[in-house]
């Protein structure tokens, strides 16, 4: 017994942060050698973060001070457990906030936590991934749809993986803003019309895609979701302590029907429903009734997980004993496919990631950085991007490069990944990474020097492969001496066409590693491998 808690104290602890629109969710987790995972606590909060922001596209100073005393709270909480990380995340609110940065800061200054914001379709893949995990689907194929305060994520898939996915700007809170449903009063039948309708509105073309499908089954998690549930079992079950595992339109329609009747003080006290959801959980209810009679369902199967649940999943798959499916899943596939959509030269891309890479690994060596697997990563994915950019064309490239990257909703990365590897490919040609950059100057400090690192490491190794001929089958970087470092380049044949690009880089390597740049080739006798230009 002793021999098992001492190696459960050795297995990391880490915190999972949801910080949504209108609540705070928070999982610590013990890691186990298996690759799996021990739940130790889940704690929420609500907040209500967007409370006021979407129709003034800001956090309001009330709703940023709650969400940071939660978060605050939360990650002492963790850290009191023993977690060595903390992995938060931050949605709609969030990510359509102008003053999004202020938060962050708040948060990283009195929480000490960084806070990714992730995309629309990066949070529906996390929702697919926290409630596929938590049912067997025996090979159906299902639609998931999740209502937050402010938006509405829909994902098609089963439970390996996901064919389609979707954000839509539709949450409770943001159209308890828009409508002022529900808020204090009854609501009319001509109110709820207005609220129905613009939701079908906003989802005409969802609704169309889904419909493509024809899935077996249909899945709805979220607190509207739980809480519509909930009143329904009260209300119809013979057992009404105990919520039924699907939802019928039928109950669902006289559950609003009920509720719509009722101003904000009655809904407080209706069986089923948390209090602090009496406010929006008409606009809520009319997203999912629309949905419902849309997509011409009778009945939705209820899930109490979602996004939460989907980060230590996530997490795992990142670790670096994860299956190397599974990362190409979510981050090499994700990257690969944008790539191929825009017609890029793939056995180009890859031989400047492979030299990329190297030069990456022997550069850390010699000292002359200090970066990590995760930066690594970003100019791996970079390295792969760069060119894509020449689908629209070859003159400026670089800045269509780095807009591709930005705008594609490139699934498993976060703001501050896309920010970096969009730079890192925007500077790979020609301009150079200087502090006075304009695209450089609402970067923290920290993210400003790995795009100069990584830029440089892109740059030499584009150069390299200069005539996409393989010349180059290696390269290193090695330290000289205090004012000097050596470029050893290993060729298969002559390669002065990728000297010659070599040498218009130095003055930025000098720049960015305040060493002179030498360059010295070894001629390797033994042919490339022969490559068929795509």
């Amino acid at each position: 017994m002793a021999t098992r808690l001492r190696q459960q104290r050795k297995r990391p602890i880490v915190a999972f942060l949801d910080i949504g629109t209108n609540s705070v969710r928070m999982l610590i987790a013990r890691i186990n050698p298996n690759h799996t995972f021990t739940t130790l606590t889940q704690q929420k909060e609500i907040v209500r973060l967007g409370e006021g922001e979407f129709t003034r596209e800001r956090l309001q100073p009330r709703a940023m001070q709650r969400a940071v005393q939660v978060c605050t709270r939360f990650a002492r909480m963790a850290r009191s457990y023993g977690a060595g990380e903390i992995v938060a995340v931050a949605t709609a609110a969030s990510r359509e906030a102008r003053n999004r940065r202020q938060f962050l800061s708040r948060l990283k200054r009195e929480a000490d936590l960084d806070v990714r914001v992730v995309s629309g379709k990066e949070e529906a893949r996390l929702i697919w991934l926290g409630v596929s995990s938590g049912m067997n689907l025996g090979g159906r194929e299902a639609v998931f749809i999740d209502i937050g305060g402010g938006s509405t994520e829909v994902i098609v898939g089963d439970q390996v993986g996901y064919r389609y996915l979707d954000t839509l700007k539709l949450g409770a809170i943001r159209l308890a803003t828009m409508f002022r449903a529900g808020e204090t009063g009854t609501v009319s039948k001509g109110r709820y019309k207005e609220l129905q309708d613009h939701v079908r509105n906003t989802a005409i073309h969802t609704f169309e895609r889904v419909r493509q499908y024809e899935p077996d089954l249909v899945i709805g998690s979220s607190g509207t979701v739980v809480n519509l549930s909930d009143i329904a079992a009260r209300k119809f079950n013979s057992h009404p302590s105990k919520r039924g595992p699907v939802l019928a339109i039928e109950q669902l329609e006289q559950v609003i029907e009920m509720l719509c009747a009722m101003k904000v003080q009655e809904r407080r006290k209706v069986p089923g429903l948390n209090p602090e959801r009496a406010d929006i959980i008409i606009p809520g209810a009319a997203i999912l009734h629309t949905f419902m009679q849309e997509l011409g369902l009778s009945q939705l199967v209820v899930s109490e997980r979602g996004l939460r649940d989907g980060l230590p999943l996530d997490h795992l798959s990142r670790s670096e004993h994860a299956d190397l499916s599974r990362k190409i899943t979510f981050r090499e596939r994700s990257v690969l496919q944008l790539g191929q959509m825009c017609g890029f030269d793939e056995p180009h891309a890859r031989h400047v990631a492979r030299l990329a890479l190297g030069l990456f690994d022997s550069a850390g060596k010699a000292g002359l950085h200090d970066l990590g697997n995760w930066e690594r990563d970003l100019l791996e994915f970079a390295s792969l991007l760069h060119d894509i950019g020449t689908f629209l064309s070859f003159s400026d490239h670089q800045d269509h490069s780095a807009y591709f990257i930005r705008h594609a909703d490139l699934l498993g990365f976060d703001d501050t990944e896309l920010e970096i590897i969009s730079h890192v490919a925007l500077f790979h040609r020609r301009n150079t990474p200087r502090k006075s950059h304009p695209t450089l100057a609402g970067m923290d400090p920290s993210s400003q020097q790995i795009v100069r690192v990584l830029s440089v490491m892109l740059r030499l190794a584009e150069s390299l492969d200069r005539s996409h001929m393989d010349a180059v089958r290696s390269a290193e970087l090695v330290g000289v001496d205090a004012d000097t470092a050596l470029l050893r380049i290993h060729a298969t044949q002559d390669c002065q066409l990728e000297i010659w690009g070599v040498q218009n880089h130095r003055k930025v390597f000098r720049r960015v590693f305040k060493k002179d740049l030498v360059i010295e080739q070894a001629v390797t006798r033994a042919p490339a491998p022969a490559r068929r230009r795509a």
